[in-house]
């Protein structure tokens, strides 16, 4: 009996060692291993993101459209995952055809060993999606955003994407994009600012000369986005590197780190000198100016060029908000125009200043910068032309892209879902706004604001 136990616990402690022999464990094993791990945690920081986006959202409107922000959210990361499944990831990833479109792939056919990319990616794609449903928000109906989603994760960005990192035509003039500037935050922008000259702004937000702040409901829910966000950018830009490359990922993290703080600074300190005050809400954008400036060229700049970078996106944000809502007069409640557009831009074009290797303040020339200029104008063209068409589709299928005058009054929470995110909210709001002349008095005003909503009376008087 003792023989036996002795013999069955030698056989016992021998097969991990008989197993490993026969499995061979290798050094490249070891490091793919590794480097899918690190993909994994990214993609699970960015799509903690889209927690970010939901509360910035959700906390720089209205409490009464809180539940049906929330609930576009939810509704973008799901129908992007399994669009980009199905058909986004083939048209980004696939065959090249012509060096404009992927032309297999789709369902993931022949890519299963890139499941973990995959992931990565639609992550991404969803991201690009939600930046339309900021700048949308309180007026579109549900069932438009919803088919705009999915035209945008389906066709529009996946062609953005294979131009740049599928193995398209500006990839092959050299042009960087690292983490997105362009490729996500660019296109985003692009079909939020063509959707929102389609849907007009929110009643109440213009009257003839006069611009009227419409307040959010909970800037500190807003700054926690912002946070969130700003911690979930880390896996944005230093999962870009595909690789847990221990010479690579610090620099990309350091980048994003410092050109985010410096661009808290440049609006803060901006603001200061142009309404002689910080203003919060141009502040908390702010550090979304620096990261999407930096996304571009994350892997490419030096620290100090990243501080250049978020210092002058900073002081870009202050001056775009400003343009967009009082020149323009483009409805945009959360700044997302101006922070994921304008900045998206501005992070681009610096590639070609700041890189290291082929930038114009390196002694290298313009020849970088135009092609970043060349693949800025090809997204505009492109995204700007495939969403107004997309959009005018959708008016005529759903009869119209806006909801009534009465479901913008009530609220969005009860018109498109029969309930409200805070119960105290009902009824409250109306269609009047704190009226103000000085644009640079904090974007979305104080949360106490709130507590003295004006009459109808007043509004007319303090016109």
């Amino acid at each position: 009996m003792k023989k036996t136990a002795l013999l069955f616990l030698i056989a016992l402690f021998s097969f991990p060692v008989i197993a490993s022999a026969e499995t061979a464990v290798t050094p490249e094993a070891v490091l793919q291993s590794v480097d899918m791990v690190w993909i994994m945690i990214a993609a699970f920081l960015v799509f903690f993101m889209h927690a970010g986006f939901a509360m910035v959202e959700s906390g720089f409107t209205r409490s009464k459209n809180a539940l049906n922000i929330l609930m576009k959210n939810f509704m973008t990361m799901s129908i992007a995952a399994v669009l980009y499944f199905v058909v986004g990831y083939g048209i980004m990833f696939g065959t090249s055809g012509g060096g404009i479109i992927g032309i297999d792939g789709f369902f993931l056919a022949g890519q299963e060993d890139q499941i973990g990319f995959f992931v990565f990616q639609a992550v991404f794609a969803a991201t690009c999606a939600t930046i339309i449903s900021g700048a949308v928000a309180e007026r579109m109906k549900l069932n438009s955003y919803l088919l705009l989603t999915v035209l945008m994760t389906g066709f529009i960005y996946p062609v953005v994407g294979h131009w740049v990192w599928g193995g398209g035509w500006l990839s092959s003039l050299g042009f960087v994009d690292f983490a997105g500037s362009t490729v996500v935050h660019l296109t985003g922008a692009l079909g939020a600012i063509v959707t929102v000259m389609f849907l007009g702004p929110r009643l109440g937000k213009y009257s003839e000369k006069t611009v009227n702040v419409i307040p959010g409901h909970n800037i500190p829910l807003g700054a926690l986005g912002v946070f969130i966000l700003w911690f979930g950018w880390f896996g944005f830009n230093g999962g870009s590197t595909l690789a847990a490359d221990p010479s690579l990922i610090p620099s990309v993290v350091a980048t994003t780190l410092l050109s985010a703080s410096a661009g808290i600074i440049g609006s803060a300190f901006y603001s200061q000198a142009k309404y002689k005050r910080i203003d919060a809400s141009l502040t908390l954008n702010g550090a979304l100016a620096g990261l999407v400036g930096i996304t571009a060229g994350t892997a490419n700049v030096s620290l100090l060029g990243a501080i250049a970078i978020g210092l002058i996106a900073g002081v870009i944000l202050v001056e775009a908000v400003q343009f967009l809502d009082r020149v323009a007069r483009i409805d945009d409640p959360v700044g997302a125009i101006a922070v994921h557009g304008i900045c998206g831009i501005w992070g681009t074009l610096a590639v070609g200043l700041f890189s290291v290797e082929g930038g114009l303040f390196y002694g290298d020339g313009a020849a970088l910068l135009g092609v970043q200029a060349i693949g800025v104008l090809a997204v505009v063209a492109w995204t700007m032309a495939t969403t107004a068409v997309a959009v005018t589709v959708i008016k005529a299928i759903t009869g119209g892209i806006r909801v009534s005058r009465e479901e913008e009054i009530s609220g969005l929470d009860f018109a498109e879902h029969g309930s409200s995110a805070y119960e105290s909210s009902r009824g409250i709001f109306n269609e009047n706004t704190t009226p103000t002349s000085d644009f640079g008095v904090d974007l979305l005003h104080r949360l106490d604001s709130l507590k003295s909503e004006p009459t109808k009376k007043d509004h007319k008087t303090a016109q």
